[in-house]
């Protein structure tokens, strides 16, 4: 009889340690396909991002002879004078694009041409006397392509497509790496966020791996995040959903608005090339391009859905007043407390209007205006205030994963959280090969008897319907581990 409360106590003793372990096989399984999928393309993230985070300090080195020139006291030319010969550098059928407006005394007046094949090239020109310091090919700029890696693997829409599945599986394997470390540590605070460094071998690499994780799971997952609204197939849908219900760009832009650029035409009164005030605009019956179409570098997220305005026949007379010159619209933006720091979209057609975007390290000095090509009127002034809320969360976001929003020191945060996610990735294989059995797939083994774990499958079931795309490849993961990833490896261990 005296072995029965033995017994029990052995019994709770033993509950007592399986319970924190229940469901740990799983979540590891689950650790494990995620990891195994984003681990290579993490390391291209993490160098990329950490190359282009930089962009800044790095581009003058690459090309000092055509960024790069000495200030002088002599007065800066005009912008029509340096846009006129910045076009003579170019051939007879190149079309000017875009002007990149910067009142720096050490750099030079870059202007944006589009060729007769499709590619584009940036001129280059002292802004001091006017010659023409070079050119450069748009798309092979070392920082473009840089870019293009980052965001789609230089490879169009597939690589899109493969990068937003790639932040979106991050996801869960922060999630299940978390879980994983956190409740086999809660003895020891120092256990959980210092390696072990008396362990060798495996057991060295696992206990890197995962305080390194615990360390940067919050930041590397505001990482991820500030970074989907800018894929191309999510983060696309995610900004016309947003700008639909009136959380993204501002609220009723252009809808209802009573401005439109006009042509003036000979005998309009004393209104003419004025914007009309007497009636509703008609800018959502048009098919006009969208802030994200437009030849601009770069354009605040709020506003990228956002459709351009067009100017619009005001009489069938042949004779127009000629359109206001680029000088006149950089002198208007000078005088709107705009100076520095922006790109200006020109005219395309005689219906097209110049387009001004200012997208600076701080979110609420952004700022998107639109000018009449004939009058000069601003038509629509477009700023953070006017963002909605999602327009605005995200704008900040964007700007603190881009690390420009508080200079060096966020630059070598986002390099810290780059180059430790590259290092989890790293890790992470090097415990693999260890651990993997010769000639098989090393995924961990099943439970025994399956967990319930209702909040994972919710978290991941939420997961899927928020990115769908994401959803099909769980379910595709999920039917693989059954069928082809069926037999659980008895070699793994925890």
């Amino acid at each position: 009889m005296s072995t029965t409360p033995t017994h029990s106590s052995a019994m709770r003793t033993a509950a007592s340690h399986a319970r924190p372990n229940n469901g740990y096989r799983t979540l590891w399984r689950w650790h494990f396909y995620a990891a195994l999928f984003v681990m290579p393309f993490l390391v291209v993230l993490a160098i990329t991002g950490t190359i282009y985070c930089f962009q800044p300090q790095i581009e003058p080195l690459l090309y000092p002879h055509r960024l790069v020139v000495t200030p002088r006291p002599a007065p800066r030319l005009d912008e029509n004078t340096l846009l006129s010969r910045a076009r003579a550098a170019m051939p007879p059928a190149a079309v000017a694009t875009t002007a990149r407006i910067a009142s720096r005394t050490d750099r030079s007046a870059e202007f944006i041409f589009r060729l007769p094949n499709g590619t584009k090239r940036s001129v280059y020109v002292d802004p001091y006397d006017g010659t023409v310091l070079g050119t450069l090919d748009v798309d092979r700029r070392f920082m473009q392509i840089d870019r293009m890696i980052h965001r789609k693997l230089l490879l169009g829409k597939s690589g899109e497509l493969l990068m937003e599945l790639v932040a979106c599986w991050t996801l869960v394997m922060l999630g299940t790496g978390v879980a994983l470390w956190w409740p086999r540590r809660t003895g020891s605070l120092r256990a959980l966020l210092l390696p072990d460094l008396t362990q060798r071998g495996r057991p060295l690499w696992k206990s890197i791996h995962a305080t390194l994780g615990i360390w940067i799971a919050l930041g590397a997952l505001a990482f991820v995040a500030t970074g989907l609204p800018w894929t191309g197939s999510w983060g696309k849908q995610f900004k016309a959903l947003a700008t639909s219900v009136k959380l993204g760009s501002p609220p009723g832009a252009w809808g209802g608005l009573p401005v439109s650029a006009l042509k003036p035409a000979q005998a309009n009164g004393s209104n003419a090339g004025q914007p009309s005030k007497g009636s509703p605009s008609k800018m959502d019956d048009m098919p006009g391009m969208t802030m994200d179409e437009m030849p601009l570098p770069q354009v605040p997220w709020a506003v990228g859905a956002v459709r351009v305005p067009q100017s619009h026949e005001t009489s069938a007379s042949p004779e127009h007043a000629l359109p206001i010159s680029l000088a006149d619209i950089v002198a208007k933006m000078r005088a709107a407390g705009l100076a520095d720091g922006y790109d200006i979209a020109l005219p395309a057609t005689e219906s097209g209007v110049y387009t001004v975007s200012y997208f600076p390290v701080d979110p609420q000095l952004e700022r998107t205006v639109y000018i009449d090509p004939y009058s000069g009127a601003i038509l629509k002034d477009i700023r953070y205030g006017d963002y909605g809320a999602i327009g605005k969360a995200v704008s900040y976001g964007t700007s603190l994963h881009m690390g420009r929003y508080f200079g060096l020191a966020n630059q070598i945060v986002c390099t810290a959280l780059s180059l430790g996610l590259a290092a989890l990735a790293i890790t992470g294989c090097l415990m693999w090969w260890m651990r993997r059995p010769s000639g098989t797939l090393g995924a961990p083994a099943r439970e025994r008897v399956a967990a319930p774990m209702r909040g994972w499958k919710t978290a991941l079931v939420a997961l899927g319907v928020v990115f769908p795309l994401m959803g099909l490849t769980l379910a595709a993961v999920w039917f693989m581990d059954r069928l082809v990833f069926s037999r659980a490896s008895a070699s793994a261990t925890a």
